[in-house]
Parts: structure tokens; sequence; C-alpha cells
């Protein structure tokens, strides 16, 4: 393997370690303990409110700018996307009428 070639497979054992690493040590550390109960509720929420703020994040700055706009597609499809969400309660039919509906402002409006 050439030297340039030899600085690459380290480039890509480290990148693979770094993205792991903090996935499997907390399991390996904390898979045998058993939290108290008010622990356990205020982690049931910690995954949940940081899906959220990336999910908003997504919809009003789409761009990375602060975009509330007639024109922000993904404003316009996240109200019946949401409303799909409260009433089936199914990721799966959520994604679904999210693409759908993000799909048919595009084709019909431009948007």
């Amino acid at each position: 393997m050439s030297a340039g070639g030899t600085n690459i497979f380290w480039m890509i054992v480290g990148v693979s370690l770094a993205t792991l690493l903090p996935r499997m040590l907390p399991v390996a550390l904390f898979s045998g303990l058993d939290f108290p109960p008010k622990l356990k509720l205020w982690l049931s929420f910690v995954a949940p409110a940081v899906l959220g703020g990336l999910t908003l994040l997504s919809i009003l700055a789409p761009r990375g700018a602060l975009e509330i706009t007639p024109g922000n597609i993904f404003i316009w499809a996240f109200v019946p996307t949401f409303l799909v969400a409260l009433k089936t309660r199914s990721l799966f039919y959520t994604m679904i009428a999210g693409m759908a509906v993000a799909a048919l402002l595009r084709y019909f409006f431009g948007l």
C-alpha cells in the first residue's frame, strides 16, 4: 500500500472509531444498570426533544437561514403531515403523507 493509501486507511479507521465509540460505550457501560424511575422518565424525553428541535430547524430554516415565507414548501408540507401523525400515530403513514404532500406541492405549485 502506498503512503497516501496508508493515510487514507488510518483516516477511515479513525473516523469509524469516532463514530462508533460514542454510540457503543454508553450501551456497554450502562446496559446492566437499573436507573431510578425519575431519571428514566427524564431520559424518555431526550430523544423526542432532540428530534423535535432538528425537525423544527429543517422546517423553518431549510437553507440555513430562517425562512418563514409562503414559498417555504416545508412549512406547507408540515401541517398535513403533523395532522396525519396525530391521527394515526404511525411513522410509516406520517412519512408517506409528508413525502406525498411535498411532491404534490412541488408538482402543482412549483414550490
